[in-house]
């Protein structure tokens, strides 16, 4: 049956991928011929997600690799799966409880609020992997995991604790980034930086006791430019509603505006006179003496860097909001907290746990919103003309990137993973050089974070996740003369801790711990996350009143432990031996750290083994423009669109041909559809012309047409197993590219038609046979980025045993390249080049057949001009090929390898005219590099434009200067014609 005109891939791609699945073409193993391995863990995308260009470009790029290699004959592993997303899966579970009209969270309780969490996980989870699909990855999606799946699940509380148990995990109080509306802490990657108009105020904070001091500013020569007697010191703040927390005011020990003030007091110029907070001015070398006043507040408890600054100097961290960022109502009372805090500043001893219970909120702020707080603090301190100004600035504020609110730095009990302690083999296995960054810059990074590592905070306040395997016993007062726990005295608020995999784990470890004790105990109350409730079920009942911390891991905790998590660690299964360590990690430069180190450094403390050995960054894929896609900015490109309108082989061959320059635009999924077309074009010609594959040795080949396209077939394998050897997918696509479409389906193409029409059988056989070989080498190269058009003309062309998925991959002996028929044909091509290029430069019609002169030729051009007559006659469209000694007048001149030809137009052209018309273009291209060269010479342009669009222009005078050039050229080439 004759192929199709065309390849429809809205119809064929979802068959040919259910072929695959049904053959069972993706598994692990599958086409294995070697006992070597290749494993790919792909990055688990969230399971509340939907495919996005960054996950397009990322897939693309993996299933490319695993193609390769499982044509090769490697024992293949891509590793599917879904993270579970605590607060993104939590946030739709909730907004579709509100939809339907159903109860909150909160008041159905956990362990109902969970079921409905599976019960979309059934209904909804699948998503993102039928969209996966589409794509055409070639996941062995039989060993799908879900990082809550039950063996997971097991697997990461094992390594809680374990790691509980050695020591690297503790529960600590430290600032992190909270977001109200969630009411939980959240990674510095889902915080949202931008900028935002703003305010900063600047106030007065008096100076104690009325005391007073010289304030003299200088310039830069030290010339004196202002004196004045204050008494007090000017502080400026964003956020003028933290001023109740601060602790001290610092200066830097070098600035000499403030040296008489170092170690004095000034009053927080907020709350009830009588009850001012008094703070200390202390120096640290924090504070910009450039910027602002050069002092600044320190508020330890709302800001990360006063965090630190507060910690250097033993300040203390007095919180002031609750975890929905109103200011607190709870704790002291103001007047008690207040006297405490001022007898604290004053030298007074302290212990860092009794300050999270002073609440130093004044009462007539309690309860508020912090922006109501905000604008009630501002009004009371002009009240009193202690604001020197408010000025308009921009800011930049932290957004949860799912929330949308404001993050507040808060200062609060968090777990925390011990990161100092594991980080140095990770360290060590890039600096040795076992595990390779590519590209070399992405170490830089790498070696930024980890060698100034943080603890890490490993703990959410969600429902939906591993729920912390920690559990809290009160502690215990026995009754005098009693052993019973139900007589007991117990402190709830300050439980006992005890670390297990399980409940059952847990409540053994504390049977163990009364036995010790010799408290004697009835029952367990069991699956309780809450003290409170727990209490009044012992008052009730008695027992043993145990509870679950009700926090959950992190997301990046589980997902650290993605390699060994989903091949049955801490079994020593079938896969943990043959998969593990995997070979290549392919992601983005965003999450080097927050994923990829922290990966490297997990599997290295459970297994003393690196994950993978190389790490693959790729950079984020961008519009046309090089701007970051988003929805608000509207210039998204939805991948399935893509796929929907020109097909998934577009879409990766767009993406795979990127590079590192990652624009995007709609033309480009255009241009290699095209490809596309143009490869099923070459291959129903072929079959057309009966060129069947079949027991073709491409070493046979006479014709030196066929030699050659076998030799540059060769150089097209080597070239593009190079590439993808070194992970340049773009080398290897864009190889191919020039491969495909220029050699064999333009000029091969071209030459094998008279061939074809030979009456020479044997030419026609032999012609016949290299064509079907020479498409299938095409066909078996392409398939890793192309794999559904590909795969589709291995079946259409002829009636094989195994589908193209599962061809090995050829390995073609550089002897195949004849050098001397290599020599032969790329004269003829760059002969042809040349004369097709004076054909559109002088504008000769394009149905015209001119002549052409041979002024000199050595003797190899003799043999190739001969040999080719015919072909460079037709191709070139010439009318006769003569010989002179001098070019005639009105002639072009064409210089190829050794010789040159005239191509005589000044009867063919109108060179009055054209010169006119190149004139004019050239006049145009004047005026726009002489607008562009003002833009981008003009500082106020480059400081203000976007950065995208400054490219964008210098990108334009690149193009308009080339063209300019060209036309000029031309304009040569004419002048010899008259």
């Amino acid at each position: 049956m004759a192929m199709e005109k065309n390849f429809d891939a809205a119809s064929n791609e979802a068959l040919i991928y259910q072929k695959w699945m049904d053959e069972g073409a993706f598994k692990a193993g599958a086409n294995a011929s070697r006992d070597e391995t290749f494993t790919i863990m792909i990055p688990p995308p969230n399971v509340t997600g939907v495919l996005h260009m960054g996950h397009a470009f990322n897939n693309t790029l993996q299933d490319i690799l695993i193609r390769w290699k499982r044509m090769q004959g490697f024992d293949t592993l891509w590793q599917p799966g879904q993270d579970h997303a605590g607060i993104a899966t939590q946030m739709v579970v909730e907004r579709q409880l509100a939809e339907a009209g159903e109860p909150t969270r909160k008041e159905m309780g956990r362990e109902a609020f969970l079921e409905k969490v599976w019960e979309w996980k059934k209904q909804s989870g699948d998503t993102i992997i039928e969209q996966t699909k589409r794509l055409g990855a070639s996941c062995d999606w039989s060993r799908n995991r879900f990082t809550m799946d039950e063996g997971f699940h097991d697997a990461v509380l094992k390594v809680f604790v374990d790691m509980y148990n050695k020591g690297l995990i503790y529960k600590g109080t430290r600032l992190v980034n909270w977001d109200p509306n969630f009411e939980t802490a959240i990674s510095d990657l889902e915080v949202e930086n931008t900028e935002v108009d703003g305010q900063m105020w600047h106030f007065k904070y008096p100076l104690a006791d009325g005391a007073t001091y010289e304030y003299i500013e200088r310039d830069e020569d030290g010339v004196e430019t202002l004196r004045e007697t204050r008494d007090y010191i000017a502080i400026a703040t964003t956020r003028p509603e933290t001023m109740l927390g601060d602790g001290a005011v610092a200066v830097h020990p070098d600035d000499a505006r403030y040296k008489p003030l170092i170690g004095k007091l000034c009053e927080i110029p907020v709350g009830p006179k009588e009850h001012r907070r008094l703070i200390p001015i202390i120096t640290d070398e924090y504070p910009d003496m450039n910027f602002g006043s050069g002092a600044v507040k320190i508020t330890g408890a709302h800001d990360q860097n006063d965090y630190e600054v507060a910690t250097r100097n033993n300040i203390p961290l007095y919180r002031l909001m609750d975890t929905k960022a109103a200011m607190r109502d709870d704790g002291t009372d103001y007047v008690a907290a207040a006297t405490r805090a001022k007898a604290i500043s004053e030298g007074a001893a302290f212990e860092s746990s009794e300050i999270d219970a002073l609440n130093l909120v004044p009462d007539a702020y309690r309860g508020m919103d912090r922006y109501v707080c905000r604008k009630a603090v501002i009004a009371d301190i002009d009240a009193e003309g202690l604001m020197l100004e408010v000025e308009d600035k921009k800011i930049m504020q932290p957004f949860g990137d799912r929330s949308k609110v404001v993050i507040e730095p808060m200062l609060t009990n968090q777990w925390y993973v011990d990161t100092a302690k594991i980080v140095q083999p990770a360290l060590d296995a890039v600096r040795s050089g076992e595990i390779k960054i590519i590209p070399e810059s992405g170490k830089k990074t790498y070696y930024h974070w980890l060698e100034n590592i943080e603890p890490w905070c490993i703990s959410r306040q969600l429902w939906w996740g591993h729920q912390i395997p920690v559990w809290y016993l009160p502690s215990i007062s026995l009754s005098e003369g009693s052993s019973s726990i139900d007589d007991a005295a117990l402190d709830f608020s300050n439980p006992m801790t005890f670390c297990a995999a399980s409940e059952k784990e847990a409540h053994k470890l504390i049977a163990e711990y009364l036995s010790e004790k010799g408290i004697s105990f009835e029952f367990f109350h069991g699956g309780y996350s809450s003290s409170a409730e727990l209490k009044q079920e012992f008052e009730a009942n008695g027992g043993v009143p145990v509870w679950q911390d009700p926090d959950v891991l992190d997301t990046w905790f589980s997902s650290g432990l993605w390699p060994i998590g989903t091949l049955g660690w801490p079994e020593d299964t079938e896969e943990m031996q043959k998969y593990f360590p995997t070979d290549v990690l392919i992601t983005g430069f965003d999450i080097i750290f927050f994923w990829v180190a922290r990966m490297i450094m997990m599997q290295q403390a459970v297994t003393d083994k690196i994950p993978f050995h190389t790490v693959y960054l790729h950079a984020l894929v961008r519009d046309e423009h090089g701007k970051k896609m988003s929805k608000s900015t509207g210039n998204v490109i939805d991948p399935l669109e893509m796929i929907d309108e020109f097909g998934a082989d577009a879409v990766r061959f767009t993406l795979s041909a990127m590079g590192r320059d990652l624009k995007l635009s709609k033309t480009r999924f255009i241009g290699y559809r095209n490809f596309g077309t143009k490869l099923w074009n070459a291959a129903r010609f072929a079959e057309m012309n009966e060129c069947k594959p079949g027991g073709f040795d491409p070493a046979s080949a006479t014709q030196t047409v066929n030699k050659w396209i076998i030799g540059e077939t060769v150089r097209a394998l080597h070239a593009t197993d190079k590439a993808l050897e070194a992970y340049r997918f773009s080398d290897a696509a864009m190889g191919l590219y020039g491969f495909v479409w220029g050699k064999v389906c333009d000029w091969y193409v071209e030459f094998a038609k008279p061939m074809l029409q030979s009456d020479n059988p044997e030419v026609v056989a032999e012609t016949r046979a290299t064509m079907a070989w020479a498409i299938d080498q095409c066909l078996i190269m392409l398939h890793p980025i192309m794999p559904y058009i590909t795969e589709q003309l291995w079946g259409d062309i002829t009636k094989r045993e195994n589908m193209l998925i599962h061809q090995d991959w050829p390995t073609l002996d550089e002897a195949l390249i004849d050098e001397a028929a290599d020599r032969e044909m790329n004269w003829v091509i760059a002969l042809i080049d040349s004369i097709r290029s004076v054909r559109a430069e002088m504008r000769v019609p394009a149905g015209a057949k001119i002549p052409i002169v041979q002024l000199e030729l050595d003797e190899a051009g003799q043999a190739a001009l001969k040999g080719n007559d015919m072909l460079i006659r037709r191709l070139a469209r010439l009318s006769d090929v003569s010989l002179a000694a001098e070019a005639p007048k009105g002639a072009v001149t064409v210089a190829v390898e050794g010789g040159t030809f005239c191509l005589p137009l000044a009867d063919i052209i109108d060179i009055s005219a054209e010169k006119s018309r190149l004139h004019k273009a050239l006049d145009k291209l004047a005026k726009e590099t002489g607008g562009l060269k003002g833009k981008l010479s003009n500082e106020k342009f480059l400081a203000k434009a976007p950065e995208a669009v400054v490219n964008e222009n210098r990108e334009n005078l690149v193009r308009a200067e080339s063209e300019a050039v060209r036309i000029r050229e031309a304009l040569e080439r004419l002048k010899a014609l008259e």
